[in-house]
């Protein structure tokens, strides 16, 4: 199963779909199980497929060996002619967007290592955040080192921090957070606490990046739906 870190440097693409029935939702997970159950692509190493929870749509997390990988699948005939106009069909959005992996975080339980995967059950949270150019290293440091407070948080299982690269449908700099929980229930618990609960290193994380925020952020919650990595 995917293993999600920093130290290992390859390109995270997050590719973000947005729809508005649960149709065509059902519709974009199975068009993406199509191709990442026949993904045979240079450089390609792992795809998995996220169905939306809380709102429509599909959040497909892939990893690439290089960026010039993925330009060659991106200036394929079958992504041009088949892949977009098939998708283009049933979203009302489509995001692609570049990224490194900046943090980690993962409860005690973990031991550090985060996995992705339907096998688990995690419950999960993302979001993106539109960030000033200039600011966006200090949010990549007020969700990363930022927030090591969560180990503490009950149902917390993991975090993971993506700077932005570059994108296809999001304009300007963005950082992506993207975390895992026991379950929607423990989520909630945590981002419904009344502020004069919150710990001050939340308080402070939060206001690092509103002071650097360009845009509003995009958040929606998933569930692993399906995997597959290179060479299974």
């Amino acid at each position: 199963m995917p293993i999600i870190s920093a130290e290992d440097k390859h390109l995270t693409v997050l590719n973000l779909f947005t729809t508005d029935t649960p149709e065509k939702q059902g519709k974009l997970i199975e068009e993406m199980t199509k191709i990442v159950n026949a993904a045979a692509y240079e450089g390609w190493m792992s795809s998995t497929v996220h169905s939306g929870v809380d709102n429509y749509g599909t959040l497909n997390f892939i990893q690439w060996r290089s960026g010039e990988d993925l330009e060659k699948r991106y200036a394929g005939e079958e992504f041009k002619h088949r892949t977009l106009p098939v998708f283009g069909e049933i979203t009302t959005s489509i995001r692609l967007m570049q990224n490194e992996v900046a943090h980690t975080l993962t409860s005690d339980a973990l031991g550090g290592k985060v996995e992705i995967g339907p096998h688990r059950d995690d419950y999960t949270v993302f979001t993106v955040f539109p960030v000033t150019q200039e600011g966006q290293d200090e949010a990549v440091d007020a969700l990363g080192s930022g927030q090591e407070f969560l180990t503490k948080v009950p149902g917390f299982r993991a975090h993971v921090v993506l700077k932005g690269l570059r994108a296809r449908g999001l304009e300007g700099a963005f950082v992506i957070s993207y975390s895992q929980w026991d379950s929607k229930e423990a989520w909630e618990a945590y981002r419904d606490q009344a502020p004069e609960e919150q710990a001050e290193a939340r308080k402070a994380a939060v206001a690092r990046v509103r002071a650097v925020i360009a845009g509003e952020p995009y958040s929606n919650t998933y569930q692993v739906v399906h995997t597959r990595s290179a060479g299974e």
